[in-house]
Formats: C-alpha cells, structure tokens, sequence
C-alpha cells in the first residue's frame, strides 16, 4: 500500500509545535539582535542586558510560560532606555506575549490590559527622559496636540490586542480539534462495543438454538430409553442415566455462558460457578462415564479467590475428560496439595486399557492449551508430558490469591 503524504501546509503548521522550534526560533532572533547591536554600536549596559531578556527565555517558552512573560517585559523596559525600537526587541516581545497569551498565563482580558498599561508606562517615560526632541522644552501635556505624544502607546496597545486575540484563537482552535478527536475516538470506541455485543448476541442465539437444543434432545433421549427399551440391564439404565445427567449438567453450563455473553460489559452471571468444593461430584460423574479416578489430597485448603477454584476445577475437569477421551479404561489420580501461597493440582492417568479411537485429522483440540492460558492469567503455571508407563500427566501450580480478585472463602461443611 503506497504510502500518504501530507500536505506541506499541514506539515509547516506542525512545525511550532515541534519541541526544537523554540530554541531554533529564539537564536534566529538572536541572530538578528546581535547584528543589530553590532551595525548600530550599542554599547549601553542597560540596552544590552534587557536585550538579552528578551531574547535568552524565549528558548524555553514552551515548557515554562511565564519565562514568555518575562521576555516581554524585558522587551517593554529595552524599547524604554532605547526608544529606536530594535527589530529583534520587537520580535521578542511579541513572541512572549503570543507564548504568554497561547498558555494562558493570564486571562486574554487581564493580559492585555496588563499589556496596554505597560505600554503607556513606556510612553509616559520616554515623555518624562525627554525621548521627544522639543527643543528643550518640557511637554505639555495639557496643550493642543499633546495627544500626538501618545501615538507609540497606541500602536503598541494595537499590537497587544491584535497578539493576544491571534493567541487565544489558536488556542481555542486547537482545543476544539482535541476535543473533536476525543468524541470521534468515543464514537469508534462506542461502535467497537456495539458490534462485540452484537456478535456476543449472535453467538448466544446460535448456542441457544442449536447447540443446548442438542443437548437437550441428548438428555431427554437419555431419560426417555431408560423406560422404553425393553430387558434393559440394571449398568445399562445407569449408563443411559449418567449420560442424561452428564446432559443436564453441559446444558446448565451452556445457559450460564449465554447469560455471559449476552451481558453487555461481559462480566460472569449470577449464578454460581463450580470451585473445588464441586469436586466430588466431578469425580462421581467421571466414575459413572465409565472412569476411575482417585483423589488424594494434602494441606489445609486455604482461603483463595473465586477465579482460582474455578480454574482449578476446570483444568481438572479438562484432564478427566481427556483421560476418558484419550485412555479409555485408564486409572486416574487427582491430587491437590495445599500450602498457604499456592494450589497444586497433579492429575495422571495410567496406561489405556484399550487403544482409544483414532481422531480425525486435524483435530488437535484446545484443551490443554486452553488449560496452559487459564493457569497463566492467574499468574500460574502448568505442565503436561506424557509417563514412561504410557500414561500421561497434568500438573498445575496455582497462587492462592490472583492479583486484584475478592477472596472465595469455603463454605462450612
């Protein structure tokens, strides 16, 4: 994709928002003021030093803005002491008075009234230091045509109000593009929500409608041939009646991700997830799906979050339905040792007591990676390899207590 170039407008008004432009600006400035002093012979001490206080802070006017005002008013006292204004006390001057006027540091009204009686402070002293050539006559101020004395605080009021309104109007500009990509971002924020929701409703419908309609149909067909079929043997019905509970259960669990999905913030249903203390029947379900599993444990269970019984009763549930998919006949051994810091769950199973059904190609499956992610989030860790034996083990280390989750306490036996 080729790729766009802006304007060169565009770039050339970027360009004083640059962090360099001010020092760049401020030595050409300097540049002009040196050639001035030089083609003129200045040599006043106080011509010099106000000089450079207008010029110097300008270099730093966007990180500390009352450096700006202070340029300014060095700028105001040189054109007092020296009233053939310079060329570069004039540009420094406005400069800090844009910069000042750009970064508030004062209300624009205050500003520029702060700016016209400075102005006319300058003027009344070049009146009173006899800048004007009378013939050595003290001014009257009071005679005809005394106003004329006033014109430079005219101009100079002028050129306050004119800088103070460019400045502000910049600023305002340019609040109101930041303010106008704020509300485009909520807007795209907005309708990026809207359209996860309406996938997480989709997706709902079709969970809704196909998949749990599925089950259901497993579990009232389950429940069904337990009294239809004729001569049916006492392990047959049992296991026609595992399977219509192993249904119910799957159904119950695909209600309660519907309800997840279709929640707007995708935050967990009211209804309570399975934590450890469902452990047992996990183990009596696998029994009846015709495994056999184990349970040993060790340590006082301590008191953890709810994010982490709940991973720890999926990896193991993952790891049994693995077994039973993977080695059928297989026994297996469900440990959790409990320490005060972590949650160690150790699932294995022995050899396949028969060779387990061929899988179709490519159906890798997502459990244990699914099972890896789980233990990681929580800040854990899991493990799985396969034993010499021809088994095959699953092994996670969970901490107690995930990072910013409210702590599960065990309900009371």
């Amino acid at each position: 994709m080729p790729r766009l170039h802006r304007p060169a407008t565009l770039r050339l008004a970027d360009v004083p928002r640059r962090p360099w432009y001010p020092a760049v600006s401020a030595s050409e400035i300097a540049a002009v003021a040196v050639l001035e002093i030089t083609a003129g012979r200045i040599t006043s001490p106080t011509v010099l030093v106000t000089a450079a206080g207008a010029v110097l802070p300008l270099a730093w006017r966007h990180r500390r803005p009352w450096l700006a005002a202070c340029a300014t008013a060095a700028a105001l006292l040189n054109f007092l002491f020296r009233p053939e204004l310079l060329l570069s006390t004039g540009l420094a001057g406005l400069t800090g008075l844009y910069a000042s006027a750009r970064n508030r540091v004062l209300p624009p009204v205050v500003l520029t009234a702060c700016g016209i009686a400075a102005a006319v402070l300058v003027n009344l002293g070049h009146i009173a230091l006899g800048a004007y050539d009378l013939g050595g006559a003290t001014p009257a101020l009071g005679a005809d045509g005394s106003l004329s004395y006033f014109a430079e605080s005219l101009l100079l009021a002028c050129a306050v109000t004119a800088t103070v309104v460019l400045a502000d109007g910049a600023r305002s500009r340019e609040e109101y593009h930041r303010e106008r990509e704020a509300a485009q971002r909520q807007l795209v924020e907005m309708e990026r929500r809207g359209a996860a929701a309406a996938e997480r409703a989709r997706i709902a419908r079709e969970l809704h409608d196909i998949v749990a309609h599925a089950v259901s149909v497993i579990a009232v067909q389950a429940e069904t041939h337990t009294y239809t079929i004729p001569n049916l043997s006492a392990d047959a019905r049992d296991g026609f009646q595992s399977i219509a509970r192993s249904a119910r259960a799957s159904l119950a669990e695909l209600r309660s991700l519907v309800d997840i999905l279709r929640q707007e913030d995708g935050t967990a249903a009211t209804s309570p997830q399975p934590t450890l203390e469902d452990l047992t029947t996990l183990l009596e379900a696998h029994d009846a799906a015709g495994g056999m599993v184990d349970l040993l444990t060790s340590g006082s269970r301590p008191h953890t979050t709810a994010a982490v019984e709940l991973a720890a009763y999926r990896i193991i549930q993952e790891a049994l339905t693995n077994v039973r998919r993977h080695a059928p006949g297989a026994r297996a051994t469900c440990r959790n040792d409990y320490t005060p810091q972590h949650i160690r769950v150790h699932v294995a199973n022995t050899a396949p007591a028969s060779p387990p059904p061929a899988r179709p190609r490519g159906s890798g499956g997502y459990g244990l990676n699914g099972m890896h992610e789980r233990a990681v989030l929580l800040g854990g860790s899991l493990d799985w390899h396969p034993t010499p034996d021809g088994g095959f083990t699953v092994t996670a280390l969970l901490p107690a207590t995930a990072p910013g989750a409210t702590v599960f306490t065990p309900r009371s036996a």
